[in-house]
């Protein structure tokens, strides 16, 4: 008796030709990034802990802590951020095209307005990256957030070009919520970095 491969036929024509949220594809592969990149952020975080308890005085001595000032405006303006890109979510869910496009363009603008105060926060640091343990991970720190807001910015940038060169389907309405959920990580992985670099060192 020989075994006769099984052949299943069916129609797949009424299935739709993308899904957002959990069933999608893209959707685990923006979760699994997020996993991924926030582990990175746990290990940079023990870093900066492990030396802090390991140190005889954190900062060393001479070093004050980075001044607050442009920390809060980045932090401020990060968590602000949240308003239009909650309203391009609920925008996205609804496939409301013409506001999806104007909210992806507003989300373009927060973002590289956000480069400011970011920019400025590095100049306040008080201290070169090579300067001594507690110079290279507060550097450390600061270049792994500013990585992910500038290419969370690169690829909302490309978004918004391409939803204005080209029709707007079910596909690119879950493109802007995954893009918008990663903004949320952005912003979330900032809040403890915030007070490992800014707290940490004024109660240590």
């Amino acid at each position: 008796m020989t075994d006769r491969p099984v052949y299943v036929q069916g129609d797949l024509s009424s299935l739709p030709e993308s899904k957002d949220g959990p069933a999608s594809l893209a959707w685990w592969g923006n979760a699994g990034f997020m996993l991924i990149e926030g582990t990175a952020f746990l290990l940079a975080g023990g870093s900066y802990l492990y030396l802090m308890m390991a140190g005889p005085d954190w900062p060393p001595k001479g070093f004050a802590p980075p001044q607050l000032v442009w920390g809060i405006v980045f932090t401020i303006g990060l968590l602000l951020s949240e308003i239009p890109n909650r309203w391009l979510i609920k925008k996205a869910s609804a496939r409301d095209e013409r506001a999806v496009r104007i909210g992806i363009i507003i989300m373009t603008l927060a973002a590289f307005l956000l480069f400011i105060p970011r920019a400025l926060e590095f100049t306040a640091l008080g201290l070169r990256w090579d300067e001594h343990a507690y110079g290279s991970v507060l550097w450390m720190l600061m270049i792994l957030h500013t990585v992910h807001l500038i290419t969370d910015w690169g690829d909302t940038l490309v978004l918004a070009l391409w939803l204005h060169t080209h029709e707007v389907g079910d596909r690119q309405f879950a493109d802007v919520e995954d893009n918008a959920n990663y903004w949320r990580f952005v912003e979330l992985s900032w809040l403890p970095l915030y007070a490992l670099i800014y707290w940490a060192p004024r109660l240590a």
